[in-house]
């Protein structure tokens, strides 16, 4: 199960291992873990409470996301209040719904909103509709990925580390040239959001020139980073002069639909690879792409 308290389209906790293992295996200690698309966190959370880092920077356009994480870490009382008060209805969706589409900065209420329809909507995807339909006739309702204990008992833990957690709402650019590039024993982990289905699953989606500005500013990072994305060729040619791996991670649709799917991985250093367990890079199929 993942430390985050969100649920994240193509969420990447399944390579937690994997990045625990580089982050070992540096020459230099690691002491900051960096995710400038943080979305869900579940790596930077895990690593965190696990304590293998010390510090963890998240960033992440979206503001309602954004909002969400700020007011987890700084009114946790009064979050976990709305929490356990906020019934779970059509009628409160719909509430719920509106903070979220009228709010553009951050308040409490647009944090929290965020989190209800991520917890009820389908996939976790914020402008789809609620599981089981706005009439809730389908076979699941919206309250099935709406535990209040366990959410509750994610976000107390999280609270715990709220010193150790910096919360960030800027434009990647700007992200990679003020906050990465001048943090000193960090490991980054890029997760942009899919080049082919962006617009549908994410809000803050990006054009074909964003994902070039992207490849153009991580050039300048010098701390160890990774950079995954799905295995589109257009990425494929934006990032044709390094070295690509493929990898595959199992999604779930529903408890009744978990598929596969192969995506893309970019190193600083293709070295990270020899000190990797074997293990971990069978659980994922780590290849290098031909």
């Amino acid at each position: 199960m993942t430390c985050s308290p969100l649920r994240y389209p193509g969420g990447k906790s399944k390579l937690y291992g994997f990045i625990e293992a580089i982050i070992a295996s540096q020459d230099k200690s690691i002491n900051t873990y960096i995710e400038p698309f943080a979305g869900g966190a579940g790596i930077g959370i895990s690593l965190l409470l696990n304590e293998k880092v010390e510090n963890i920077i998240i960033n992440d356009l979206n503001k309602g996301v954004y909002s969400f994480w700020r007011a987890i870490c700084t009114e946790t009382d009064k979050f976990l209040s709305l929490l356990e008060k906020t019934s779970i209805n059509k009628e409160t969706y719909l509430i719920q719904k509106n903070i979220y589409q009228s709010s553009n900065k951050y308040s409490l209420e647009y944090g929290f909103s965020t989190f209800f329809l991520n917890r009820t909507n389908y996939s976790g995807i914020l402008d789809s509709g609620p599981i089981g339909g706005m009439e809730q006739t389908g076979n699941f309702k919206m309250d099935a990925r709406y535990n209040k204990d366990i959410l509750a008992e994610k976000i107390k833990k999280i609270s715990k580390y709220k010193h150790n957690i910096k919360i960030y709402n800027k434009d990647i650019i700007i992200f990679n040239n003020t906050i990465v590039t001048k943090t000193n024993n960090a490991f980054v982990y890029y997760d942009p959001p899919y080049y082919i289905k962006g617009k549908n699953l994410y809000t803050n989606f990006l054009e074909h020139t964003d994902h070039i500005n992207i490849h153009n500013s991580i050039k300048s990072v010098k701390q160890p980073w990774i950079l995954t994305y799905d295995n589109a060729s257009e990425i494929a040619s934006i990032y044709k002069d390094s070295k690509a791996y493929e990898f595959t991670l199992s999604y779930s649709v529903n408890s009744k639909n978990v598929r596969k799917a192969t995506e893309l991985m970019y190193m600083s250093d293709s070295n990270f690879i020899k000190a990797i367990p074997t293990t971990i890079l069978n659980k994922i199929n780590l290849k290098e792409r031909r």
